[in-house]
Formats: structure tokens, C-alpha cells, sequence
């Protein structure tokens, strides 16, 4: 395993993150895995040095936090834990979503009863907030860390403007800053090259993106996609913009590229994202050990300089994905 410096943490994570949202109730998602599943994944991580473990209070609604903290627990102070909060919980309670100061203290208390924690690594903000003031959301997150329930705040997928707004207004009061930045990242998402990367390499953001598969579709041959569980279930993946412009056609080059390679396109497409200085970690989210195993072994590959470029020049720019 290969590890980093975790934006300006000073925290040592693995250079891949284990995602956690197939982790939990197969009622809230078919391809979900229960406890009994998840927790040999989990287990195979530890053993093969991956110390950094991504999970959010929405996953399953909040089984995946509670399945996590038991398979640590013994040895949660080894790892590095991050969660998330923003989506509303309760149906019946608007306050359990969002990022007022009310949503922030239950939300996080909630989730660090789930995964046994006194202390979580990093908290993100899963979504920006627009009905709550900036400046509200980061007076309550500050608080959250000097009472020691956090260490490290973290942000998830929004505009780089409102970035800046939250770190200037950190900044402005004294209080702490986002020091990571989740944002959805592939070979057939690159619109955060635009702005939020060189944003986050200039001021020394952690990058830990989410769907560096393209949520499988970076993972299989196109016509084999909606074979799956997943491909066939999930929904969202097909809101995303994976198949406008040439998705299709970098689809075709990432299968050939690994026939030539002799590896998976998983690792090509994992490889990829492993190449760009920026990303600190990449979250892979996986259902079986074998793909798992494959991932850590995609940090042992290697792309030309020519690799890269033949792989992103079909790239053209698709609809901004992810932010809401």
C-alpha cells in the first residue's frame, strides 16, 4: 500500500479509500450489502493497508456508519474515518437534513453513536446548503471541532465559488477551514478541471473523488453495463452524464488499453485518477474482495505520458453532475 498527506491534515491515509455505500441495507439499495458481507471486505482492506474508510449518515440510512464502527471497533484509532451529513434523515423531521446548527449537532451526534466514535476523523458537508447562511454552517462545524467530536472538516461536491465562500468566511472568523474536498472525478467527469482542482491544488485541498468508475461504468465493456445489479437498479447512475458526448468511445479505449495491458478496466480507469498529482485518495466503493484487491493492485500500474492522452482525447464537456 502507498500512502499520502491528506491535503494540509498532516493525517497519512492510503492512496485508495474504501467507500462504504454498498455497505448496509439491501432494502434502501438491491445491490447493497448486509453486515454479514460487508464485514470480510472490510477485514481484506485492513489487511492489504488501507486505513482510510469514507461513509455518510444517508447510506442506508445510517446502517453503513453502524456496520463500519463494528468492524473497527478495537482498533478505530488506527484508521482514519470519514462520514458525511446533509440529506434529511426523517421524513417527518426537516431539521434531520441540511446544515443549520441544529442539523449539524443531532446529525453528527447520531453518527458518531453509529460508528462508536467519540472523536470522527473528518466530517463533510455532503451538499451545500442553501437555505442556511455560510456562515451559520461553519460557526457550527468550528464549534463541533473545538468540542472535540471532529478533527478535520471535509466538503463534498458544490460550485468553487461557494468554496471559497466557506473558506473566506472561515478565514474571516477564526474558524476552521474545509481541509478536503470530495468531488465526483473520472475519466468521463473531468468538469472539475475547470476550477475546483486547480482551486484545491493551489491551497492545498485534500482530493478524495467519489465515482472514479463512473459508478461501473469505467469498470465493463458498454453493452455489458445494465447486466448488472447495479446497472440495472441504480438510477442515479444514469442521471449522471456518463453516456452524452464520447462516453462510449473512452469506454472502448479503457477496455482496450487493459486488454493491451493484460489487467481490468477498473484498473485502467482507477490508474487514471491514481496519475493525477491532485487526487490525494480516490474512494472505490466495491461489493467483493476480488475488486478490492484489484484496486490496491491498480496502484502498481503504470500509464505513458501517451496512455493518458490517448485515453482523455475523446473527452468533451458534458453536463455539470453532482452538485445538487
Amino acid at each position: 500500500m502507498e500512502y499520502t498527506t491528506l491535503g494540509n491534515t498532516g493525517l497519512e491515509v492510503s492512496r485508495i479509500c474504501l467507500g462504504c455505500m454498498s455497505f448496509g441495507d439491501p432494502d434502501w439499495r438491491e445491490w447493497v450489502l448486509e453486515a454479514e458481507e460487508s464485514h470480510p471486505i472490510i477485514e481484506r482492506a485492513i489487511d492489504l493497508g488501507i486505513n482510510f474508510f469514507d461513509t455518510a449518515n444517508m447510506y442506508s440510512v445510517g446502517e453503513s456508519e453502524r456496520i463500519l464502527g463494528n468492524a473497527l471497533e478495537g482498533r478505530r484509532d488506527e484508521m482514519v474515518v470519514a462520514t458525511k451529513g446533509f440529506f434529511q434523515m426523517d421524513d417527518e423531521d426537516p431539521n434531520s437534513g441540511g446544515l443549520s446548527r441544529k442539523a449539524i449537532e443531532q446529525e453528527l451526534d447520531a453518527s458518531r453513536e453509529r460508528l462508536g466514535m467519540d472523536t470522527i476523523d473528518l466530517y463533510q458537508t455532503h451538499r451545500w446548503d442553501y437555505d442556511t447562511p455560510i456562515d451559520v454552517t461553519m460557526q457550527a462545524l468550528d464549534d463541533a471541532v473545538r468540542r472535540e467530536k471532529v478533527r478535520y472538516l471535509g466538503a463534498s461536491s458544490m460550485w468553487t465559488h461557494q468554496l471559497a465562500e466557506a473558506q473566506h468566511t472561515a478565514q474571516r472568523q477564526s474558524l476552521d477551514r474545509f481541509q478536503t474536498m470530495q468531488n465526483h472525478y473520472s475519466l468521463l467527469y473531468r468538469e472539475e478541471e475547470r476550477e475546483m482542482l486547480p482551486y484545491c491544488e493551489k491551497n492545498n485541498i485534500g482530493v478524495i473523488p467519489w465515482s472514479p468508475l463512473a459508478r461501473g461504468y469505467l469498470a465493463r465493456p458498454h453493452e455489458e453495463f445494465d447486466a448488472t445489479t447495479r446497472g440495472q437498479s441504480d438510477a442515479y447512475a444514469k442521471e449522471h452524464p456518463y453516456f452524452e458526448g464520447n462516453g462510449q468511445e473512452i469506454n472502448e479505449r479503457v477496455q482496450e488499453l487493459a486488454d493491451e495491458k493484460d489487467v481490468s478496466m477498473a484498473q485502467i480507469a482507477l490508474s487514471w485518477v491514481l496519475h493525477k498529482d491532485v487526487v490525494d485518495a480516490p474512494i472505490v466503493g466495491t461489493t467483493s474482495i476480488e475488486h478490492l484487491e484489484e484496486a490496491v493492485e491498480a496502484l502498481d500500474i503504470s500509464l505513458s505520458d501517451s496512455d493518458i492522452e490517448w485515453l482523455e482525447e475523446p473527452y468533451e464537456p458534458v453536463s455539470v453532475s453532482g452538485h445538487e
